[in-house]
């Protein structure tokens, strides 16, 4: 079996997450991968390795919301190991029907068909207003 290009790697990220199929999405990351959310709700966030990624996914958390990607844009660079991909996600709140839109911008790292290093910038502002934490990510900002 061919080993996936980086958009196909990418893809299969956004749409396993769209379809809540989180369970096995740490396979796609290397064993040492690191994500950073930089632009967090109260500031960057990170994991580290696929253990860490694995609980990240399996939070009840993530299960709260449902997704559909939508606009997917997949940007190839000069590194043929770097993908920067932008798509909106239209989102639900499973527990009160609210839906909302989140803009986001993924550059992606993928080497050997793993996701090595990924910097994810999403709208967590909009993501704080929808669930209710806006005014808890603004008192923690100070």
């Amino acid at each position: 079996m061919p080993t996936p290009t980086p958009s196909a790697v990418f893809e299969a990220l956004i749409h396993g997450i769209a379809t809540g199929r989180r369970d096995r999405l740490h396979e796609l990351y290397a064993e040492n991968a690191e994500v950073r959310h930089a632009f967090g709700m109260v500031g960057t966030t990170a994991w580290h390795g696929s253990d860490e990624i694995r609980e990240h996914f399996a939070s009840p958390a993530a299960a709260a919301l449902q997704f559909d990607v939508a606009n997917l844009v997949i940007h190839r660079t000069d590194d043929p190991e770097v993908v920067i991909g932008e798509f909106d996600y239209h989102a639900l709140i499973v527990a009160t029907g609210k839906r909302f839109e989140v803009a986001n911008i993924v550059v992606m790292r993928v080497r050997d068909g793993k996701i090595v290093e990924s910097r994810d910038y999403h709208n967590h502002l909009a993501l704080a207003h929808a669930v209710g934490r806006l005014p808890e990510v603004v008192a923690a900002l100070g």
